[in-house]
């Protein structure tokens, strides 16, 4: 009978080891408000909005120890709306994030899915439009540099190395996943961050090379971008650096990003967040981003944040010019829920051609100019 104890009793102890090697976490963030816009398509509007600041979503997260530092990995990350419980990024279960890989303490992460480019990974930290501190509607214009997560990257393997002094690099390669077709429809980014004292410097670059005909395709076709990618092009590069310094409860920053395109014939309007009238006659374009940001945290419980934007274009002989301000204030009732109060302000000039203001997320305006205020509340679980 002792004997029955002794060996019932070692078994539970075991499987209660085993068992703490191995976590599974249940997470999520609601973001829902208010918002009004004194011109969308020639009217003012009050409408209630889902992600003004950072997309609503949740997920699960687990890891399992296999010992020497090594760990198995896995992220299900699934995008919806609040206002009307509609799934996002064109209707995936997970459509935010879906990976799975191992993880070694001494030499980095290697996870395999569909996954964030290093543009998103490395250099959006630095850009308010890639944090909480303004996110969606701090976007540039038709988040041409994906720094807001328009897309995301299928069929991707993603190496991350763990952190030598500060310093981190990343590199991803999706596959487009067709046969005789290895060039089409795929994508591929590096990037790289040091961290030093209050400063943090990063750069990144992203290219993505499509089937012009494969962008149509539903999100469940094949291809590295299909389904949700910004734009209609047949080759997109984005890069990037920026820098950021923190001192004491103050932080101040600057990102430039360019993107240029090739066989650019429009801008896929619902993933871009846009419904303006930018044309696209089937040439290069080239996007130059100019973002000058910062926020201070005038108590544990109270932050400011605002950025400047400034985006010079260059389109079929056109020269569209894009400035936009950004303010955000932010009150934390508790460490997991927050109220803010954000506005915005977007002047578009092309040099006597039409061309409408069109703040990322919310619907154009009929002018050249575009206002919007925000009254959100957050929860994260």
């Amino acid at each position: 009978m002792k004997k029955t104890l002794l060996v019932g009793a070692l078994a539970g102890a075991f499987a209660t080891m085993a068992h703490a090697q191995s976590s599974v976490t249940l997470y999520g963030l609601i973001d829902a408000g208010i918002t009004y816009t004194n011109n969308q398509h020639g009217s003012h509007n009050f409408q209630e909005t889902t992600g003004s600041v950072n997309g609503s979503r949740w997920g699960l997260r687990g890891s399992e120890d296999l010992g020497g530092g090594l760990k198995a990995i896995f992220t299900l990350e699934n995008g919806f709306g609040i206002n009307d419980g509609t799934l996002k990024q064109s209707g995936r279960e997970f459509g935010r994030q879906a990976f799975v890989g191992l993880s070694s303490d001494q030499f980095g992460t290697v996870t395999l899915g569909r996954q964030y480019d290093d543009v998103v990974q490395y250099l959006g930290p630095l850009s308010l439009t890639g944090t909480q501190y303004g996110g969606t509607y701090f976007a540039h214009p038709f988040d041409n540099d994906n720094l807001d997560n328009s897309f995301r990257i299928n069929n991707s393997v993603h190496f991350q190395s763990a952190n030598y002094g500060g310093f981190k690099m990343g590199a991803l390669y999706g596959f487009s996943n067709t046969a005789g077709q290895f060039s089409n429809n795929r994508a591929f980014s590096v990037g790289a961050s040091y961290t030093y004292m209050g400063f943090n410097v990063a750069a990144a670059y992203l290219q993505l090379d499509n089937d012009l005909n494969a962008l149509n395709q539903a999100a469940s076709g094949p291809g590295a971008v299909t389904g949700d990618a910004t734009f209609v092009a047949s080759r997109q590069r984005t890069w990037g650096a920026g820098l950021n310094y923190t001192f004491g409860p103050a932080t101040a920053g600057f990102v430039f990003t360019q993107t240029h395109l090739n066989d650019a014939t429009g801008v896929n309007a619902s993933n871009a967040g846009t419904t303006g009238t930018l044309a696209l006659p089937g040439g290069t374009a080239r996007f130059n981003n100019f973002e000058l940001n910062g926020r201070y945290a005038l108590t544990p419980a109270v932050s400011l944040a605002g950025a400047y934007t400034y985006t010079d274009g260059a389109i079929g002989g056109t020269s569209p010019k894009w400035n936009q301000f950004s303010l955000q204030a932010d009150y934390a009732l508790s460490k997991r829920t927050d109220v803010y109060v954000e506005g915005e302000y977007q002047l578009a000039v092309n040099k006597g051609l039409p061309l409408t203001a069109d703040i990322n997320g919310l619907a154009a305006s009929s002018n050249n100019k575009q206002v919007a205020a925000t009254v959100g509340l957050r929860h994260r679980f």
